[in-house]
């Protein structure tokens, strides 16, 4: 297992432009990026268009796409990381139910989304626009969101990465699932306001 400092280390020299630091890292850190590609999947479909290795090569390319990231450490890059795999898998949910439903929108409570998992492809466009005005009021705890249900982390590893306490963390969580959940629910009200 590699030493934490040699990430980091390898993510400064990257973000100074060497390329080869990138070469380098990639192997260090491949288990762990699957293992978040894998837990971001275990939501999705069954025979869903991508697959675990394929989200984490868009999430790595988008990432390396990205102008002069400057990286604090290897928490800030795995946390990083599972947001471009989540803003993938929206990408590819907004194509796909643009193609079914001739560009609208499906509105779905955050509880349904969360108890069925299977649907959350189709849904999570909606959910993805809840957690970016989350995000414009409280980083901190959209982020919670972002690494505990689509990133497969604990709320330990969570705290740890975030620097915060455990307590924090699942009060952030709390807190952000209601919140999603009123804006969600406002927002099927004001459609169905708009429909009548």
């Amino acid at each position: 297992m590699p030493k934490t400092h040699e990430i980091t280390d390898l993510l400064h020299a990257w973000s100074k432009g060497n390329s080869e630091a990138l070469a380098k890292l990639l192997p260090l850190v491949d288990r762990e990026l699957k293992k978040i590609a894998h837990a971001h999947m275990r939501n999705e479909r069954p025979g869903h268009i991508l697959q675990t290795t394929a989200l984490m090569d868009e999430a790595l390319i988008r990432l390396m796409e990205t102008k002069e990231i400057s990286w604090h450490d290897r928490r800030h890059f795995y946390s990083l990381i599972a947001r471009r795999m989540h803003h993938v898998l929206v990408d590819y949910a907004r194509r796909e139910g643009a193609v079914r439903r001739g560009n609208r929108p499906h509105l779905v409570g955050l509880e349904e989304a969360f108890k069925l998992p299977e649907n959350l492809s189709k849904d999570l466009p909606l959910l993805h626009e809840a957690l970016t005005k989350l995000a414009v009021l409280d980083r901190r705890k959209a982020n919670v969101v972002e690494l505990h249900y689509f990133g497969g982390f604990t709320f330990a590893e969570i705290a740890k990465t975030l620097e915060v306490a455990k307590t924090t963390v699942e009060r952030d969580w709390k807190f952000a699932r209601s919140w999603l959940r009123n804006e969600i629910s406002d927002a099927e009200n004001l459609n169905s306001t708009e429909l009548s």
